[in-house]
């Protein structure tokens, strides 16, 4: 599984798989935080669909976080104040980067996760189409 799928998944289950992920790690391995979990603010890029050019659309609020485990740096980024999340995303990212046996099982976990996630987007939006509203046009 890819770094973004992976992250997605963890920002979108709100932070209890990520939780559960990262207490597996931090149990067996001793970490040290380089940049414990901090605020900071970061540009979003867009891209212009008419001249297919980039822009900077504003600033967003982030949290960061930086971790070591055996000799391999791992990195957090959430969009918000989220202390916690950054620091765990850290430690799964160290975790997968130094391929640690416990690396193994996560991605099923993670791809189940994904597959409870896409259901329940689909399910509310469903619910939002049920109460969409159709405007028909009064022909003369």
């Amino acid at each position: 599984m890819k770094r973004k799928q992976r992250t997605e998944i963890l920002i979108q289950d709100g932070g209890s798989l990520a939780e559960e992920l990262a207490s597996t790690i931090t149990a067996n391995y001793n970490y040290l935080e380089i940049i414990k979990p901090q605020y900071g603010m970061t540009m979003i890029k867009m891209r212009e669909t008419a001249k297919k050019s980039l822009f900077y659309l504003g600033e967003v609020l982030i949290t960061e976080s930086k971790v070591e485990i055996e000799q391999t740096i791992g990195i957090g980024i959430v969009i918000g104040m989220e202390k916690e999340l950054a620091k765990h995303l850290a430690i799964i990212d160290a975790a997968y980067r130094a391929d640690l046996p416990e690396t193994k099982d996560w991605d099923t976990q993670l791809i189940e996760k994904g597959k409870q996630i896409t259901a329940q987007r689909a399910k509310e939006q469903a619910e939002l189409f049920r109460s969409k509203v159709n405007f028909e046009t009064m022909e003369v």
